[in-house]
């Protein structure tokens, strides 16, 4: 893979892990990252986010994180889903696959991590038509800094690049970009791209797509309980603290459904507060695989559940 020249990913990390200087690949001292869980592979295969193969960087143009085209969103088949309220549902997606997609083709697993980014378009732009108003996708967990350096460089140089290029499309098609997890390991021109993304992009309403970039769900809820300053706090204050932790202000709504591609059943650190009662889709479909559709079939399954939050349904008797 390419070697990225983004600026030193500072701060704790894992003992014998190395990420990334100006000068090249140097390593660091990285203590406190949570060791892979070893039932499985690092979350997240590959990541939506496309990384660079040996010719250089994938294009942005349509491959990634990007706002909507000119054209709008394609046309999605969304009869018969029930309307949705005001806020609209929350959906969070571990997109998960890429490079298992690649590597049962063949190919390198930087040619699954580039069609992956495609299905994060496909999803971004799906998503209104389908009642979507929150989608939080889980682009790169704390635990992914163990990958190959060259790895976490091209994907960290591909969000820059995004939230440098692609700002004014996502305010013209009303997208607001926010982005969660820590920022303290990120180089200090991807803070700052964050930054004057999120700011540029505030007042898109119609849909908020939240980024995960250096998340740990587990890590976030020990900075937010760190905050308390009370023997007694509601659901709703540690709410605000969770979020005020883990960069994601304006907190989102609770998620209403999670989704997980690449047939594993687990939350891997993700939105473990936040996805207490959300209704949980699993699927075997690689994320590079997954389609619009995809989608429409999982917020389908979604509305057909019946949702109880711990009570009896309307119509039961003791």
């Amino acid at each position: 893979m390419m070697k990225s020249n983004l600026q030193s990913l500072t701060g704790d990390a894992g003992e014998g892990l190395r990420v990334l200087d100006a000068a090249g690949l140097q390593p660091r001292d990285c203590a406190g990252l949570p060791a892979v869980d070893a039932a499985g592979p690092v979350p997240l295969d590959g990541v939506g986010l496309a990384a660079l193969d040996a010719a250089g960087p994938v294009p942005l143009d349509g491959a990634g994180l990007q706002a909507l085209d000119a054209a709008g969103p394609a046309p999605l088949a969304g009869a018969g889903l029930p309307a949705s309220d005001g806020a609209g549902l929350h959906v969070a997606i571990i997109m998960d696959g890429n490079g298992r997609w690649a590597i049962a083709r063949g190919l390198p697993r930087v040619a699954g991590h580039r069609h992956g980014a495609l299905a994060v378009r496909r999803a971004v732009e799906a998503a209104p038509a389908l009642g979507i108003r929150t989608l939080t996708l889980y682009a790169f967990s704390s635990d992914n800094w163990r990958r190959p350096p060259e790895e976490v460089s091209a994907l960290m140089q591909l969000l820059l690049d995004y939230l440098r290029k692609e700002t004014a499309g996502c305010i013209e098609k009303g997208i607001h970009v926010s982005v969660l997890g820590r920022r303290d390991r990120l180089s200090q021109p991807l803070r700052e791209g964050i930054e004057t993304a999120e700011a540029a992009t505030a007042r898109g309403r119609r849909l908020h797509l939240r980024i995960a970039v250096d998340y740990s769900a587990r890590d976030s809820i020990m900075r937010a309980a760190s905050r308390v300053s009370t023997s007694e706090v509601t659901r709703e204050v540690f709410s605000r603290l969770l979020a005020e932790a883990g960069h994601a202000t304006p907190a989102a709504p609770d998620v209403d459904l999670l989704i997980r591609t690449g047939g594993e059943k687990r939350l891997s650190d993700f939105l473990l507060w936040e996805a207490a009662y959300a209704e949980l889709h699993f699927t075997h479909r690689l994320w590079p695989e997954f389609r619009a559709a995809d989608l429409e079939a999982a917020v389908r399954d979604f509305h057909g559940r019946q949702r109880r939050f711990g009570a009896l349904p309307e119509a039961a008797t003791v």
